[in-house]
């Protein structure tokens, strides 16, 4: 797919012109559509991320993370004890050993930070899920879906809200608190009716010679883009270029940022995490943000590792953050889909269907891997290629949100999660 070296997130050149009118703001769907530069997706990008948060009636703590770019659940929770695992993941298990979990999953190495939460049940993972999604594999799509919360297999554009949305609108007494946005990524999953606020901090950009050029030669004769991005260059500052390239392939694309990208360093807390907890503290009962730069088509050990330990960090510091009140909280993190069985030749793996949806805090039953298994044999993957997904991903949402705010079955099936079937409980929360 076409491509250039930028290396400006396209929701930064949006947000470069705060005060445009809306039908000519520009919206990062739009400035792919119309550049299309990124080698994969921006939506896959490590340099966005949102946080909302809302005040509702109750004692019960709900966090929502979005994990954008595809997170590989079957690097994540590892089944170890399925014969063809081994035979499809050489380059997955040349690495750290994997943490074992019970007799037929271990844990990604980079998440060991984590296994006291395991031991104490408050940590546990649902295996061989998915959104309705399937076949085209779009991270903007798959994003949209999920966050949305339909029943179909393609995005509905007449949907405006989100399921977390449709649920705050459900529930008498709700108040809008406030929100805070880190980065200006939209999370479509609280958009809606019901009340709540945002905040986006001041974003540095870093572009490079060569990307100020493209974007100056690209959006010259275009009014609805030069202006934009004219500021965002010259909001562009002295950021060291090497964190923020993105180069002509995918795959360089993700080797290059492995490598430029820092490391986490797990002694601090993650502060995105540390707002949310001293706010959830609070009035505030349902926070929601994203952590994005999951796309792993090549130096997959690398950019994995980076970011399980970005997610580790985010729970540990959301558990320390909220003190008791993290018996109270339930944390659910999904990803718009899954990812190949088979590894690339890039040392990385391709865009699939079912996944791993993560869950915590200390109202969740967890020390447990819930899903039926489809095993991983060529002829029982999804189109001989991906996890066959075997359970919703909205199904244990839904149930989380029957548990902690006794919402009717019916309600969550038609109106929060359209054409949901919740199946039967399967009991994720103590």
């Amino acid at each position: 797919m076409p491509s250039a070296p930028l290396d400006l997130p396209a929701s930064a050149l949006a947000d470069a012109a705060p005060d445009a009118a809306p039908e000519t703001s520009l919206s990062r769907r739009r400035f792919l559509k119309t550049g299309a530069l990124v080698g994969c997706s921006i939506a896959a990008q490590p340099f966005l991320t949102t946080i909302t948060f809302a005040a509702a009636p109750g004692d019960a703590r709900f966090v929502v993370l979005i994990l954008r770019g595809a997170m590989d659940g079957l690097d994540v929770v590892r089944p170890v004890g399925d014969p063809a695992f081994k035979g499809l993941r050489k380059a997955t298990l040349e690495g750290k050993p994997s943490i074992p979990l019970d007799g037929i999953f271990a844990l990604h190495p980079d998440l060991a930070p984590l296994m006291p939460l395991w031991k104490a049940g408050e940590l546990g993972f649902a295996h061989a899920v998915s959104t309705p999604y399937r076949d085209k594999r779009s991270h903007f799509d798959g994003q949209d879906i999920l966050e949305a919360g339909t029943g179909l297999d393609m995005p509905d554009r007449s949907v405006k809200d989100g399921w977390l949305n449709r649920m705050l609108q459900a529930m008498p007494g709700l108040h809008s608190e406030t929100a805070f946005a880190v980065g200006r990524d939209e999370m479509k999953v609280i958009m809606g009716k019901a009340p709540y606020d945002s905040w986006a901090p001041d974003t540095r950009l870093g572009l490079s010679a060569q990307s100020r050029r493209l974007l100056e030669a690209m959006y010259h004769d275009d009014p609805l883009f030069r202006d934009a991005a004219v500021e965002a260059i010259a909001l562009t500052g002295q950021l060291d270029r090497q964190k923020k390239a993105a180069m002509a392939s995918g795959g360089m694309q993700n080797q290059m940022m492995a490598a430029a990208l820092p490391a986490v360093d797990m002694t601090k807390p993650d502060p995105v995490a540390a707002f949310a907890a001293s706010r959830l503290r609070g009035e505030t009962r349902i926070a929601t943000f994203s952590i994005t730069g999951w796309d792993s088509h090549a130096a997959q050990r690398q950019i994995l590792g980076r970011e399980l330990s970005k997610l580790a960090n985010t729970i540990l510091t959301l558990k320390t953050g909220l003190g008791d009140t993290w018996k109270k909280t339930t944390l659910v993190a999904m990803t718009e889909f899954g990812r190949t069985a088979w590894e690339n030749g890039s040392g990385g793996t391709d865009h699939g269907t079912g996944g791993v949806m993560l869950l915590a805090g200390g109202a969740i039953k967890g020390g447990k891997v819930y899903g039926r298994w489809p095993g991983l044999d060529e002829a029982a993957l999804y189109e001989r290629r991906d996890l066959m997904p075997t359970a919703d991903v909205r199904s244990y949402a839904a149930w989380a949100m029957r548990g902690l705010y006794g919402l009717d079955t019916g309600l969550l099936e038609n109106t929060i999660f359209p054409k949901l079937d919740m199946g039967s409980n399967p009991g994720i929360l103590a």
